[in-house]
């Protein structure tokens, strides 16, 4: 690995294409770097973890109104929707905006948190839809993927957006169009220009995911998907892009982040390094933002430990800065306190979640989220008990850079009203790889099986499990073997009202 230092420079500095980031990220989306085993693996674990979620949310109406715009753009020879029969195809890019959404909808696939946050899994939709339509192999996926993952978790781990209330598809239009340009073979000209035009395109604000969070917290990353491969597009086709996109005097480090004099440390592999940070990466055992997953495992253990819940007098959660700001009280948002909140405000609430998994003892990614549960008396009280305080012990440990020594947890304590306290901590949630119970390909596959029970029959099933583990094998015309068919009048009929398309 490398450290990339990225920073604006005046335009009269005629910065050469070989010492900018865009150019860089190109250099390893072009290059024949070995693949690693493990990492492969972990890309096959991915693939299933995303068709998990994607189908158990099929019939959710954000789902539902992707897969309608979609299906007006048929292709003879376009790419799969999740839940349709093979027979049906529509446009790469339509795909990517179908699959993208219903992959993100239920908040519950993959993750990496650093100096920013995100959701590597994001990359699959636009990358997989592209391969069907483009006739690529299953080692041509497998790389465009690792390419991905490798670009997002590394801007991730130097640029942090969110601090200028930028969110976080802000690196995933750059890591799309890399994963893109390595599917695909392009040369380095071209993924530098895509990879521009990607990033120029998707930035856009956290007003998504904060106050009245809407539905397009689930289109939101999908819609990246689908510029990214616009941005493809054009640029195979000689269009070029805004350039110096991160560096220049006008650019989105000038004027969107921290500005001219600020010098971002950006790590990248070298030239033909094998592309592994898929391992760094981690999925989610619960339906929730990825900073709960492990308050959600604390609290399902406390559970059995408290006899009577209106006994309790408060509760305070210590917990990192980002916790604490984004899904605690320190966001100071009265909706993440409001019992008719939206299910996507309801899950970036640590309130709501750990009043829930607490009374509970359990979480479902359903269940957990109706308006009867949200609404229900005991639970609004012992909601509206918790506070959240960031604690720098906490903040340290997230901003890690050690990836054995990273955690996302923090310390729970409850008071209860005759004095008496409980006091508990966690690192890292249950299913992380330090965690009690982590996932491997086992726990995917049950993951998988569980979310697709009863909507998809077992023979489809046992079908996409054997071809996806054979992902290096499959050859062009076996890609399609990717997608899944939902039981037959599973799907909703159409619930949105009628488009432009």
């Amino acid at each position: 690995m490398r450290n990339i230092i990225v920073k604006v420079h005046p335009s009269k500095a005629n910065l050469k294409k070989k010492d900018q980031l865009a150019w860089k990220i190109a250099e390893i989306a072009s290059d024949k770097a070995k693949i690693n085993k493990n990492a492969v693996e972990m890309v096959i674990n991915r693939i299933i973890d995303n068709a998990s979620v994607a189908i158990a949310s099929c019939n959710r109406k954000p789902v539902v109104s992707a897969r309608e715009m979609a299906l007006a753009h048929p292709r003879k020879n376009g790419a799969n929707i999740f839940g349709l029969n093979n027979k049906i195809k529509v446009d790469c890019e339509w795909a990517a905006w179908a699959n993208g959404t219903a992959v993100r909808e239920l908040d519950y696939h993959d993750t990496f948190l650093a100096a920013d946050y995100s959701h590597p899994g994001d990359n699959i939709p636009a990358i997989l839809a592209v391969a069907q339509q483009k006739k690529c192999s299953g080692m041509d996926l497998i790389k465009g993927i690792l390419t991905g993952y490798e670009i997002q978790v590394n801007l991730v781990k130097g640029i942090c957006l969110h601090e200028h209330k930028i969110d976080h598809i802000a690196h995933l239009g750059p890591s799309i169009a890399a994963g893109l340009g390595s599917l695909l073979k392009l040369d380095t000209e071209t993924i530098f220009q895509s990879v521009q035009q990607a990033l120029h395109t998707t930035v856009s604000t956290r007003q998504s995911r904060k106050g009245e969070i809407s539905s397009w917290k689930a289109f939101a990353p999908a819609h990246a998907g689908k510029l990214a491969v616009e941005a493809v597009d054009r640029c195979i086709r000689g269009e070029g892009a805004p350039s110096p996109i991160y560096e220049g005097e006008d650019s989105i480090i000038a004027y969107v982040l921290s500005g001219p004099g600020v010098k971002y440390k950006v790590p990248l592999p070298r030239i033909n390094e094998p592309k592994k940070a898929i391992l760094e990466t981690y999925t989610k055992e619960h339906s929730a933002e990825y900073q709960s997953q492990a308050l959600i495992d604390l609290a399902i253990k406390m559970n059995s430990k408290i006899d009577n819940f209106s006994n309790i007098k408060k509760i305070i959660i210590e917990t990192s800065h980002h916790t604490h700001y984004v899904i605690g009280t320190g966001a100071n948002d009265p909706q993440k306190m409001d019992p008719y909140a939206s299910r996507e405000t309801l899950d970036h609430s640590i309130m709501y979640i750990f009043a829930v998994a607490l009374e509970d003892g359990a979480w479902h990614h359903v269940k957990s989220y109706t308006p009867k549960r949200a609404r229900r008396k005991s639970t609004v009280k012992l909601w509206h008990k918790i506070v959240t305080r960031e604690n720098k012990k906490w903040t340290r440990k997230y901003h890690e850079k050690d990836p054995k020594k990273k955690c996302f947890g923090g310390k729970v304590t409850i008071y209860m009203k005759d004095g008496a306290k409980l006091s508990e901590e966690i690192n890292v949630a249950d299913a992380h790889p330090a965690g009690d119970r982590p996932f491997g390909r086992k726990e995917y596959i049950n993951k998988f099986k569980i979310l697709t029970d009863g909507i998809i029959s077992k023979k489809e099933s046992d079908r996409f499990l054997k071809a996806v583990q054979n992902l290096r094998k499959l050859k062009s015309k076996d890609l399609k073997n990717l997608n899944l068919q939902v039981i037959p009048g599973t799907l909703a009929k159409k619930k949105s009202k009628k488009g432009i398309f």
